[in-house]
């Protein structure tokens, strides 16, 4: 097994640490890679050929930066099948969720990306001055686990077509996405300095590029806790900050609603995946009067979720991530049973040979218990009753995130509903995703938006040019 190298200044390098880290198949357990366990010599290396590289990639032509994202984007088609496979054996998931979760929807995002940056208007008239839009500098992009190319993609593209340059660090234990897309942007004949990889652990090497001076802005996408621990080390010289952070999000069941639709629609959030996704819907509040009929729609639909062999296409249901993970959902599962939640279905695993925990549903749920607050990142859904409109409203925005959610019931009163929800995007009835709109959440849930016009905006700073002497009088 060739263990990988840091793609540095357009060059192949081996770290300056001389140290690997072992990625592991969640699936078989067996290490299928090893890459550079990076340093701050190396951040230090990479920060310095991206500052380098800007100097010149600031003023490059949007159609030269147009141009070359097109020919990633090409690669990218090209080379589906092998992200859809990378994907599934570094996370663990069925063929099925990496391609139709993790790869499709994130060549549709490139795309529109492209569009967009040919389309923006990064100079405005005002009365004796000119707006404008410039790159904001070298960006640190640091990445997790649990969508390995959709969250490089949300980073890297627009960085680049911005005029960024960027250092990228993905996550330890799914770097492998990062690299293939790597060869795709050296292919594409991008100038040295201008996209820089360095693999490693958070601490080792997020730490150094979340402080270092030459780093100009941190976008940063995981938990909370660390997000939270990053911005404090960026303000220490002042970065500009993107956070996409964690979140708890609710779904709220309305009489007379299509509850089939909303109960499959809520489950393939938390089932699909392993439930390790930060918009999971995973508060399902309904009706206190109707919960039997609720609880009994749950269980209905989990049967058509099928556990199988990842490379069966047909398998929706695999393991978790990793052994850390998986013990993190079980002690969350034994806090729910220990707080007296009821459980409907799943429960603890038989067995911890593999990684693997069956879709878990509590119900009756206070809406102050622990699972019922805090991100368990992995196949368990609270459900909580309630016993009015505003009652649900209210246990929905009693949480310290604002991701996301979900209202299904009679359009007029869904959409109202969703409009006094204090989270950052929400799904209606049988609204379906926006490639053209942005996300991103409340509260703890982060800062600033990803995707679409929005988020292209975060890697542009906005300059004032006063050019013109007042055109009238003043009274």
């Amino acid at each position: 097994m060739e263990p990988y190298q840091l793609y540095i200044d357009g060059q192949w390098i081996p770290s300056e640490s001389g140290l690997l880290l072992e990625v592991e198949n969640p699936e078989t357990h067996q290490v299928i890679a090893k890459v550079p366990r990076g340093c701050g010599a190396d951040v230090d290396k990479a920060v310095a050929a991206a500052k380098a590289a800007f100097a010149s990639w600031q003023f490059a032509p949007l159609s030269e930066r147009i141009a070359r994202m097109e020919r990633v984007l090409a690669g990218m088609r090209d080379n589906r099948r092998r992200f859809i496979e990378t994907i599934s054996a570094e996370l663990g998931c069925p063929v099925k969720v990496a391609a139709e979760m993790h790869t499709d929807p994130f060549l549709l995002e490139t795309a529109n990306y492209i569009e967009t940056a040919r389309k923006f208007c990064y100079e405005e008239r005002r009365d004796t001055a000119v707006v404008r839009r410039e790159p904001v500098g070298v960006v640190a992009g640091l990445t997790p686990w649990n969508f390995p190319l959709e969250q490089i993609e949300k980073k890297v593209v627009p960085a680049l077509l911005a005029g960024c340059c960027v250092v990228l660090k993905p996550s330890q234990y799914t770097p492998l996405t990062a690299y293939l897309l790597t060869e795709l942007i050296d292919q594409a004949g991008y100038p040295k300095g201008v996209f820089n990889l360095v693999t490693g652990r958070g601490p080792e090497v997020g730490n150094a590029l979340a402080m270092h001076p030459d780093v100009d802005m941190l976008s940063f996408t995981g938990s909370t806790a660390a997000g939270r621990e990053l911005a404090r080390l960026a303000l220490s010289n002042i970065k500009r900050l993107a956070l996409e952070l964690g979140g708890k999000s609710a779904a709220i069941l309305l009489p007379g609603g299509d509850w089939a639709y909303g109960v499959k629609a809520v489950l393939d959030t938390v089932v699909l995946n392993g439930g390790q996704t930060c918009n999971a819907l995973t508060r399902l509040l309904v009706p206190a009067a109707d919960r039997e009929r609720a609880h009994s729609l749950i269980l209905e639909t989990l049967r058509q979720y099928r556990t199988g062999c990842n490379s069966d296409p047909d398998t929706d249901i695999g393991p978790l991530a990793s052994r850390r993970q998986f013990d993190r959902v079980k002690e969350y599962i034994q806090c729910g049973l220990d707080e007296g939640a009821k459980l409907l279905c799943g429960g603890l695993p038989q067995q911890d040979a593999d990684y693997g925990i069956p879709p878990t549903v509590f119900v009756d749920v206070a809406p102050n218990m622990r699972i019922a607050r805090e991100e368990i990142f992995g196949p368990v859904l609270v459900v909580i009753p309630y016993e009015s409109a505003a009652d649900a409203v209210r246990i929905a925005n009693d949480s310290e995130y604002g991701l996301a959610g979900a209202v299904f019931g009679p359009e007029e009163e869904a959409n109202a509903i969703a409009r006094q929800l204090r989270t950052g995007s929400i799904y209606v009835n049988r609204g379906q995703w926006d490639v053209t709109a942005p996300f991103g959440g409340y509260k703890q849930s982060g800062i600033g938006r990803e995707g679409a016009r929005e988020g292209y905006e975060e890697f542009l700073e906005v300059k004032t040019i006063y050019d013109r002497e007042t055109s009238g009088g003043r009274d």
